[in-house]
């Protein structure tokens, strides 16, 4: 095979995901109107993610994050069972 050949077959995929993705994204926005995407909080899991935000919430802000407040797992061995 040659190398511009092998380059458009390892390409080819993800060109087609990232036009999909625009496709879907045009569909979206012709049924529901503009979106504001950004960062939200899982306080559960102490993870952040990107999804839709709804019109009256805010966006997670990371300088406003503390660590000192975030729950801690229980990660400690239970000494009982020694």
């Amino acid at each position: 095979m040659q190398a511009p050949l092998i380059a458009i077959l390892i390409l080819a995929p993800f060109a087609g995901i990232f036009i999909y993705a625009g496709i879907s994204e045009y569909r979206r926005y012709k049924s529901e109107g503009r979106a504001s995407y950004g960062l939200v909080y899982d306080e559960e899991t102490g993870t952040t993610h990107v999804t839709g935000i709804a019109e009256g919430a805010d966006s997670y802000d990371p300088n406003d994050f503390d660590p000192s407040e975030r729950n801690e797992r229980d990660n400690e061995p239970d000494e009982s069972k020694a």
